[in-house]
């Protein structure tokens, strides 16, 4: 099965993609493109199926750069390949051409960001805790200091989960409203005391907020089995693991 790779014209023309699942070499819980090392996969799987999304992006595989993920607002600037250990951020910058910014997820949003005009591309992981302390407008503040312009930065939210299938508590809603009262426009009521929360709302609110301009795919990865993982629905369907996906972008 051939790679499947989400792509949006916000950010040409820059080769960028949100990789599906589809055509990788896991199996088992993994089946399919589980990029992720921190998983319990196979190393040598998940090498090749790295190499496979490098391949696609036209870069050496040690130019697929990716960080160790922690749900901070941390970013990383990045010129070149980096060495194990990975440092730990939730984002990077780069305008160094030929080097490939990838984001893993299960659930939470990747974000891709691109600022033509300059030659400055931008890759965040922004899960909720990682949306809520600021790690979408830290990433903003990161390509300007680089020489972008926010008015000319697009920003894309690629496959996430979405609210109908986001259940949370009220300790959950608590901790928003304590950060703004107006946060409550993102939740919908559920059964009982239970909330669901509108990632892809938040984070495209928070983006917008910045003044750059922003969308999502519209791809829930619960919902769809088939094409992404989800660490809700492994979860669910207690899974001892659970895949990675991929987002990238390179100048």
């Amino acid at each position: 099965m051939t790679l499947e790779i989400i792509t949006s014209d916000s950010l040409s023309p820059f080769r960028h993609g949100f990789f599906t699942r589809r055509g990788g070499a896991s199996s088992g819980v993994f089946a399919g493109l589980n990029c992720g090392t921190g998983s319990s996969d196979q190393s040598e799987i998940v090498a090749i199926n790295r190499a496979r999304v490098a391949d696609a992006m036209d870069v050496p595989v040690e130019h697929l750069i990716t960080v160790h993920q922690t749900h901070s607002a941390d970013v990383q600037i990045v010129d070149g390949p980096v060495s194990d250990p990975r440092p730990k951020a939730d984002a990077m910058v780069s305008n160094t051409p030929g080097v490939a910014l990838a984001i893993l997820t299960a659930d939470c949003q990747p974000v891709l960001l691109a600022d033509a005009e300059a030659g400055v591309v931008g890759a965040a992981h922004a899960g909720w805790r990682g949306t809520l302390d600021g790690v979408l407008e830290a990433t903003v503040e990161a390509m300007e200091a680089l020489g972008s312009n926010r008015e000319r930065i697009a920003a894309v939210i690629g496959p996430s989960i979405s609210q109908r299938s986001y259940e949370v508590g009220p300790e959950f809603l608590d901790e928003f409203l304590a950060d703004d009262p107006q946060n409550a426009r993102f939740f919908a009521n559920g059964s009982e005391d239970r909330f669901h929360f509108d990632l892809p709302a938040f984070g495209l609110h928070k983006l917008r907020a910045t003044g750059v301009t922003a969308e999502w795919t519209r791809h829930c990865t619960y919902e769809d089995a088939d094409r992404f993982f989800s660490y809700r629905r492994s979860t669910h369907a207690k899974e001892a693991d659970y895949g990675r996906l991929i987002s990238v972008i390179r100048l």
